[in-house]
């Protein structure tokens, strides 16, 4: 059986740099260790808050290295550097904004900075792209909101069938008619 392929990217100027370690790439890879019991691999990057390099990183991710799903984090926020949704929207052929809508909803339970995060996904070809905040905790209470509906949307994309941890969390497939 062949590894499902993930691809996780850290999008951050200092980390990047390597001014302080790569935190949210770890809990994002954390979070999914414990959710998905398929066999599945890590396409990794700590990249910069650049619009070509997020966009072709994106690109290379979903069309050369095969990743049924990539997630970023960080770059949401309303600075002027904060650009992954937009480079986001750029690379994907159809936005899925629920999932933005969601993950605010979710987050507002905790901060109420929440509604400053513009996190959002999008659809590139086969690839399921995700955008989360770049906090870890963040991360987690966003991917625990919206991870049951992507085992669900990577079958719609006729990607690889995605089994989940059910102990932990439980993905939603509407039962066969």
């Amino acid at each position: 059986m062949t590894a499902i392929r993930i691809g996780i990217v850290n999008i951050s100027d200092r980390a990047s740099r390597g001014e302080y370690e790569d935190l949210p790439g770890k809990e994002i890879i954390a979070v999914l260790t414990e959710y998905i019991s398929s066999p599945w691999e890590k396409e990794y990057g700590v990249i910069p808050d650049e619009q070509p390099v997020i966009e072709q990183t994106l690109i290379d991710m979903a069309d050369n290295r095969n990743c049924c799903l990539v997630i970023t984090s960080g770059g949401t926020g309303p600075a002027k550097r904060d650009v992954t949704p937009e480079a986001t929207r750029a690379v994907c052929h159809k936005m899925l904004p629920g999932f933005g809508e969601l993950m605010r909803q979710e987050s507002l339970k905790y901060v109420p900075t929440a509604i400053l995060s513009r996190q959002t996904a999008g659809i590139r070809g086969k690839t399921l792209i995700l955008n989360l905040p770049g906090k870890p905790q963040a991360i987690r209470q966003c991917l625990k909101a919206v991870f049951p509906a992507i085992p669900y949307c990577i079958d719609l994309l006729e990607g690889p069938f995605i089994e989940c941890n059910e102990s932990v969390i439980k993905a939603f497939r509407p039962k066969a008619v």
